[in-house]
């Protein structure tokens, strides 16, 4: 299944359009979810993003939240992957989004207390994390039928506010190396998407978005 704007990655050329950091999730071809990621691939394609977002008339909340979120943290672990090689234990000993924003990792079960580790250790903690939680079936069902469980909005919230952090990383500490692989455009469509979706829905609080403030209200303001 390619990506909700898996389109725009196959221009980037040479082996780095395939590069993920993590295995990509798919969604099973067939089911009810593959024909939402289908319908949302569609209207993406109008250009449209704050339409592209909606929810389509007479289907699920939760299921469309879940095809998003599975696709989300695809385009997320395609961009990271991309700039692996500069987010080192070097460069980024802290796992930060600008001077005034440092994230320490606790996943609530393994790590309990909140640790300071490196950029790139706190991402692969985050994106593994994340990935259990798609992969666990009593969260995200893929099966027609299987109830969503109560917890699955809460769930889906933590997530998207720790995707968030990874977006807001690349922006604030690898944009330079961004820009010199001409992935600008790929970030920006792929962030503005995430951003209209988190707000279409109200699933990330203003506080956690705070570190990329003013560029959502660039964003937003160039879509009025």
């Amino acid at each position: 299944v390619k990506g909700l704007i898996g389109n725009v990655f196959s221009l980037i050329s040479g082996s780095r359009s395939s590069k993920t950091f993590k295995p990509k999730k798919n969604i099973p071809e067939g089911s009810h979810q593959y024909e939402l990621l289908k319908h949302a691939e569609a209207t993406l394609g109008s250009g449209n993003l704050r339409q592209a977002v909606m929810l389509p008339e007479g289907e699920d909340l939760n299921e469309w939240i879940a095809v998003n979120t599975v696709d989300f943290f695809n385009q997320i672990n395609m961009l990271y992957g991309t700039i692996t090689e500069f987010c080192t234990e070097g460069s980024c000993p802290v796992m930060s989004a600008g001077p005034r924003y440092e994230y320490h990792w606790a996943d609530g079960t393994n790590i309990k207390k909140p640790i300071k580790c490196s950029a790139p250790k706190y991402i692969d903690y985050l994106m593994t994390w994340v990935q259990d939680q798609l992969d666990d079936e009593t969260l995200f069902p893929s099966k027609i039928g299987v109830p969503f469980p109560k917890n699955f909005m809460s769930v889906a919230k933590t997530i998207l506010k720790r995707l968030f952090r990874v977006y807001a990383h690349i922006y604030h500490q690898h944009f330079d190396s961004v820009m010199r692989l001409q992935e600008e455009a790929h970030l920006n469509t792929s962030f503005k998407h995430f951003i209209f979706f988190v707000q279409e829905f109200n699933l990330i609080d203003r506080r956690e978005l705070a570190p990329l403030q003013e560029l959502i209200e660039k964003l937003g303001s160039k879509d009025r």
